[in-house]
């Protein structure tokens, strides 16, 4: 046994004890445009999550103009830099693309076609010292889970709204998870690796929230209307991961924006 991991011991009996708590709610940003609606969702572990549908309006919705997702609120004053803003951005835009397109048909206009409009509204910072601790320490822990420096782990914040043609909003959420200590979200040396590993639950949770109760998962469509994304997995970023124990930003957030790719058609 190491001595690092010696000294990161009565961490790890710390962290066990809060593996199940749950995030606390986030205020509103003011960014929907409706809030009056939401209501808690219950049963959740570790996400805190409001929403509302209006089954109805969602059922007659079917083509879908994605926009591009904002900073507002507390994260928009976020102390990171510029990439890590646009790194936040771009994974948020990516993972919900990616939920959207398996329920609804992404457009290449909005015009005619019902919105989603996404936002992160808070941003919390991942600890890299504590991050590389944690690194090491989990090297010498058995099984696929991780263990955290409690009070390193960040998270993220965000809010989403489907609006019909008319721009009437048909379903909402406002959603917001922290790293757990205990659990499967990996250490990483990037002030947003949390941030960046919550777009995906976020995404699933839009997804969730935006579609008909009775309106299946579809499979990818051919083309892919995200393929600007690079590819939906990421073998890379799973290697890195296991060889490191790190969540490394620039392999586990895809290929940077393929130009070439065909964009969602009308």
């Amino acid at each position: 046994m190491t001595a690092t991991f010696r000294l990161f011991a009565p961490a790890l009996l710390a962290a066990c004890g809060l593996a199940a708590c749950q995030t606390a709610p986030t205020a509103d940003s003011g960014f929907l445009s409706d809030y009056a609606r939401l209501q808690p969702v219950e049963g959740t572990v570790r996400a805190s999550i409001r929403q509302y549908r209006d089954e109805t309006a969602a059922a007659a919705i079917e083509r879908v103009w994605l926009e591009p997702s904002v900073l507002t609120g507390a994260a928009a004053a976020a102390d990171l830099t510029t990439e890590e803003r646009a790194f936040v951005l771009r994974e948020v835009d990516r993972q919900v693309c990616y939920e959207i397109s398996e329920r609804f048909t992404l457009t290449a206009s909005p015009e005619g076609a019902a919105r989603v409009r996404p936002a992160v509204v808070r941003i919390e910072r991942t600890g890299s010292a504590g991050s590389a601790v944690a690194a090491v320490a989990n090297a010498f822990i058995p099984g696929p889970g991780t263990v955290r420096v409690p009070g390193t782990t960040g998270g993220l914040a965000a809010e989403a709204e489907l609006l019909d043609a008319r721009g009437d909003q048909a379903a909402a959420i406002a959603w917001a998870r922290n790293a757990n200590v205990v659990g499967t979200d990996s250490p990483s040396l990037s002030a947003v690796g949390d941030a960046l590993q919550m777009a995906e639950p976020f995404a699933d949770a839009v997804g969730d929230a935006f579609a008909p109760a009775d309106r299946a998962v579809r499979p990818i469509p051919e083309p892919d209307p995200c393929g600007r994304y690079g590819p939906r997995t990421q073998p890379g970023g799973f290697l890195t991961r296991l060889v490191t124990g790190l969540y490394v930003p620039e392999v586990n957030t895809g290929a940077r924006e393929d130009a070439t790719a065909e964009a969602p058609r009308p």
